[in-house]
Formats: structure tokens, C-alpha cells, sequence
């Protein structure tokens, strides 16, 4: 499996022969680009056309966050496997309201689902979340596919708003109590975190659909507008329970995060490199965790099930097979 790379520090990157070599903080390091699949830029680092050039060739995605480590944009290289017949199919499955809903309404019930997961697998470790895991179960009844996606999406705000809450009864921690989400910029601790972790599900679902037949720009559940991608935030939903939430609750709850990690500034709270660092190291060990896929019969990365859903998108778009979301069991 290719690897991500993360760059918190200041410096420079470029081209070196047939590599990539970052400088910066007095020290040189290259990067085996033939293993990579895309960069994460956290810090300022400055890049030229001619490391463009070879990163489109080797067909790896650059993602920029600004200070608060929010998404600010990509060079997405040249799509390699961009398929007129599949955006033409993609189009006519957005614009089809019925045909949208369907997607839309599978988009929701995939997160739903996942995120009951995440609470009974914490409520069998005797954390007090069945409350609000009946609260969301109500909610989840409400579901249905003729739902407009104004209303699915009403309704899907609301569990995760029920759902964030469960955080203080399982982490127990005065330090991160959710209060309410908060963004741009987050004003507490683990809204701080659930914004970092979301951004980096964002981009990475980005980069497995680069590697597939689909447009990015055409989403279903989000929106698709003046908003450059759409279709990544759809399938971010699905996944970010599983993976994000759990690596927060992990990282919070065996205090490999603390209180230490974070810096105020006159907007907000900031995740500091060292949280940066060790968030994103258990995160990649997440996204490395195997288990079996029972229609290919053997273990499969979560990384690569993100792939996999967008393969699932394209046969549903081609009439092969309907659509269904990854549902986690544990």
C-alpha cells in the first residue's frame, strides 16, 4: 500500500533528480516518491513548477492546510483514469432529483450506521451513552429514501450533534467537553480535534477517488456548486466514525493528547505540531488496519476501503449493482 507524507515544518520541496528533497531546519530529507500517493503541507513550504511537473507524473496529490489545519486546497495532478462516460453518468445521477435522493439517503444511513457502532462498542465498556444512542436510533427511524436531501441532511445533523455529546460520558475529561461544535476556528479542545481529523478524512477520500473513474466536483449528499470537490465530503461521511472519532477517543483517552498540545490565539484553539504528529502516526496505523472483505475473501486496509466505495459508486452509476454504504461490525 502507498504511504502519505506530512510536512509540519518550514522549508522547501523539490525535485532532486528522480526524487523529492525536503530542506528545511538546517537538514535535507528525500522522499522515496515511488511509495507515496500523496503529501499533507502543514507548515510553510514553498514548492516550484518544476516539482509540479514531476509530482503530476508520478500522479501524487499535494494537499495545503492553513494554520488551524483546515483544508485550504490541493494540486490535484492531471486525472490519469478520468472517464467521459463516467462523469456523463455521475451528471445524470445528480441531476435526476430520485436518483440523488437514493445516493444521498445510502450516504446518511452508511454514517448512521457506523456511528451506532462507535457508541455500542463503548457502551459495552460501560460508558454511559445509551441514552443518547436511543436518542439517535429515534432519529435514525425517521430515515427515509424519499427524504429530500435538505431533510436528510436535517436529520443527520442532529445525530451527529447527539453523537458528539456521548464524548463526554466516554472520555470523561473535563479539559475536552464538547459544549457545542464549533468551527472556523474550533474554541475548545476536541472541537479542535474533530475539525483536524475531519480535514484529513476530506483530503485522503480525495485521493482515492483521484485514483478512480469519478469526479470529485459531483457529489449527492453535499451539494454539488461552486464548492471545487463534493463528492469526497459524501463519502467522508461514511468513514468518519470508524477511523477519525475512534483515533480521537483513543488519542484523548490514553492522554497520548493532552491539554499541553493546544495553543489559544485571539480566535481559537490550535493543535499544536507535536498533537499534529502524533494524531496523523495513529491515524496511518488506523488507516493500515486490516480486516476481511467477505465478497474479495481476504483482509483489506481501511484505505483501501475507501477506495472500494468509489468502486462501489461506479457500478452503481453503470447499473451493475445498487449502491450500499460500508457498514462497520465489530
Amino acid at each position: 500500500m502507498k504511504k502519505s507524507l506530512y510536512f509540519f515544518s518550514n522549508g522547501v520541496l523539490r525535485r532532486k533528480d528522480n526524487t523529492v528533497v525536503f530542506e528545511g531546519d538546517g537538514r535535507r530529507k528525500f522522499v522515496p516518491v515511488e511509495h507515496m500517493s500523496e503529501f499533507h503541507v502543514f507548515g510553510e513550504v514553498d514548492c516550484n513548477k518544476k516539482l509540479l511537473e514531476f509530482l503530476s507524473q508520478k500522479e501524487i496529490v499535494l494537499h495545503y492546510y492553513d494554520h488551524y489545519g483546515y483544508y485550504m486546497g490541493s494540486f490535484y495532478p492531471r486525472e490519469h483514469l478520468n472517464s467521459g462516460y463516467m462523469i456523463l453518468k455521475q451528471a445524470e445521477h445528480y441531476m435526476d432529483e430520485a436518483k440523488r435522493k437514493i445516493l444521498a439517503y445510502q450516504f446518511v444511513r452508511g454514517a448512521v450506521h457506523n456511528i451506532e457502532v462507535v457508541l455500542k462498542y463503548y457502551r459495552n465498556r460501560a460508558k454511559d451513552v445509551g441514552d443518547r444512542l436511543d436518542i439517535i436510533q429515534s432519529l435514525r427511524s425517521t430515515l427515509t429514501p424519499d427524504m429530500s436531501v435538505a431533510e436528510l441532511m436535517g436529520v443527520e445533523g442532529n445525530i451527529r450533534e447527539q453523537y458528539y455529546r456521548s464524548f463526554d460520558a466516554i472520555l470523561n475529561n473535563e479539559a475536552f467537553r464538547f459544549e457545542k461544535r464549533t468551527r472556523r476556528p474550533p474554541q475548545n479542545y476536541l472541537n479542535t480535534l474533530i475539525s483536524f481529523g475531519n480535514s484529513i478524512m476530506y483530503t485522503t477520500c480525495l485521493s482515492e477517488i483521484y485514483k478512480t473513474h469519478l469526479d470529485p466536483r459531483i457529489g449527492f449528499l453535499h451539494t454539488t456548486n461552486f464548492r471545487k470537490f463534493s463528492l469526497n465530503l459524501d463519502l467522508a461521511e461514511i468513514f468518519k466514525p470508524i477511523l477519525i472519532d475512534r483515533v480521537i477517543l483513543s488519542c484523548v483517552g490514553r492522554q497520548m493528547i493532552t491539554e499541553n498540545d493546544f495553543e489559544r490565539d485571539s480566535e481559537g484553539v490550535i493543535l499544536k505540531e507535536k498533537g499534529k504528529r502524533v494524531f496523523m502516526q495513529e491515524l496511518d496505523k488506523k488507516f493500515a488496519t486490516t480486516l476481511k472483505h467477505r465478497e474479495l475473501g481476504r483482509s483489506v486496509s481501511y484505505r483501501r476501503y475507501i477506495r472500494l466505495e468509489a468502486y462501489k459508486l461506479e457500478k452503481h452509476f453503470m447499473g451493475e449493482k445498487e449502491y450500499k454504504p460500508f457498514a462497520m461490525t465489530w
